[in-house]
């Protein structure tokens, strides 16, 4: 078996360098990646800046500079701004020498504010008894197949707002256990893709960007995805997410989406 058919998103190469499977090909072609996986391994690197204090990632925005090809991919990140309570992050991916994403990061240091918590969305009800989801006809093998799908309401190949659990089969990095937040970046950036509105044999409906802004850290391997796609007059559209582990809401997701005939 060669490395790009390993049983992980990446496999790693070096310092800073992972080479890219199979199992990160998006459902628009097989040539380049689904966001999710690469979103997830720019997270992982913002995680290791180092710090002297309890600290999480409150709000990261992922900016999409181009195709993310399935191929070598080198990721670096550093700390942009130290602070006592909050700091700001930035991390890079790069191919064959071009950028190809870039994270931003703000982490905030911890404190106890469970007296006041307060607005979360209601609890998803469990993923237990219900049916896993397969790849819809004409979506590409990858990404998608190496996901596990159990929709509440909806679906993939189901138009409209949609409500899914969603679990990695396989780790991020190969001989790695993820994090609760990588886990959440591997299925955040699905929201356009859970929720979308439009036949994709007929239309792109791509993301530029993904921000998710978190109030903490799931836990557990299962992340809660309720979706909704707006898509206005001008050829731009926005899909919006609340992201929950078992215990509730941990995160809110968007994405700013390019609408197009293929």
């Amino acid at each position: 078996m060669s490395d790009q058919d390993a049983e992980a998103f990446y496999v790693p190469r070096g310092e800073d360098v992972f080479l890219s499977t199979r199992h990160t090909a998006g459902p628009w072609t097989t040539d380049a990646q689904h966001l999710g996986p690469p979103s997830a391994l720019l997270v992982r690197a913002l995680e290791q800046v180092a710090t002297d204090r309890e600290m999480q990632l409150a709000r990261v925005t992922i900016e999409i500079l181009g195709p993310v090809p399935i191929d070598e991919l080198t990721v670096r990140a550093q700390l942009v701004r130290p602070g006592r309570s909050v700091e700001l992050l930035n991390a890079e991916m790069s191919a064959n020498g071009r950028v190809v994403a870039s994270a931003s990061g703000w982490r905030i240091a911890k404190a106890d504010s469970t007296p006041v918590e307060a607005g979360q969305a209601d609890p998803l009800p469990t993923w237990d008894g219900i049916e896993p989801m397969g790849r819809p006809d004409g979506w590409c093998p990858g990404y998608i197949d190496a996901m596990e799908w159990r929709p509440l309401h909806g679906g993939l190949h189901v138009p409209g707002p949609s409500t899914a659990w969603v679990r990695q089969r396989i780790p991020l990095v190969a001989g790695e256990k993820p994090t609760g937040m990588q886990r959440l970046f591997t299925v955040a950036d699905s929201g356009n893709g859970l929720s979308n509105r439009l036949n994709p044999s007929q239309w792109w409906f791509i993301n530029t960007d993904l921000t998710v802004h978190i109030q903490r850290e799931p836990v557990g391997e299962w992340i809660g995805l309720d979706a909704n796609t707006v898509i206005g007059p001008s050829g731009i559209g926005t899909a919006s997410s609340v992201l929950h582990d078992a215990e509730g809401q941990v995160a809110v997701g968007a994405q700013a989406l390019m609408v197009r005939p293929r």
